[in-house]
């Protein structure tokens, strides 16, 4: 009995070894980095052609308008990027079509040290309420390890779950339900 008790725990163990380094090899990357990352664009004078030489028939003027961003709005500050992560049924696995804003957020959270954000975990109306608020926090402390491994520091992320409290759709359908199976990056 014991000896069986000890097989059972080994596979247990080999199963999990097994499980996180197939979850360590995916967030691994092949795409190459730009080069040219964090270094100024070259600054060109619209007045000058390709060589350098005063281009004649070019404007003294910029036809370029000037955009000026309301600091009150969190589009405009996040660069448009979504704040909305969606789940799966009964999933904190962030979807792959979720990669790019989580990537866009950590540039912009790495970007500026002293930026906070809060992840909110939320789920549909099914389940109880200690599973739902419990759902709702892992999909939060997903969001936010996701943010980890691009780099950001842990003290500018925060996962707070709401469960089924806050829900972004009324309604007892599929449609309502996708709606708020969600974590949203609010900034602080």
């Amino acid at each position: 009995m014991q000896n069986q008790t000890n097989r059972h725990a080994s596979r247990l163990a080999l199963m999990g070894a097994i499980a996180a380094a197939a979850l360590l090899s995916a967030c691994g990357s092949s795409v190459k980095l730009d080069e040219n990352a964090g270094k100024p664009a070259p600054i060109t004078d619209a007045s000058t052609n390709k060589s350098g030489q005063a281009d004649p028939n070019a404007s003294a003027s910029s036809n370029v308008n000037q955009v000026v961003l309301n600091p009150k709005n969190d589009d405009a500050l996040a660069g448009g990027l979504p704040r909305v992560i969606y789940f799966d049924f009964d999933s904190f696995v962030v979807k792959d079509e979720f990669r790019g804003a989580i990537d866009g957020h950590a540039k912009r959270l790495s970007a500026n040290k002293a930026r906070k954000v809060i992840v909110e975990g939320h789920t549909d109306e099914r389940g109880g309420r200690e599973y739902n608020l419990a759902l709702g926090q892992k999909r939060a402390e997903a969001v936010q390890k996701s943010l980890s491994l691009l780099g950001v520091s842990a003290d500018q992320v925060e996962a707070v779950s709401f469960g089924e409290e806050r829900p972004a759709a009324t309604g007892s359908n599929e449609e309502a339900w996708a709606k708020n199976r969600r974590a949203e990056i609010k900034d602080r």
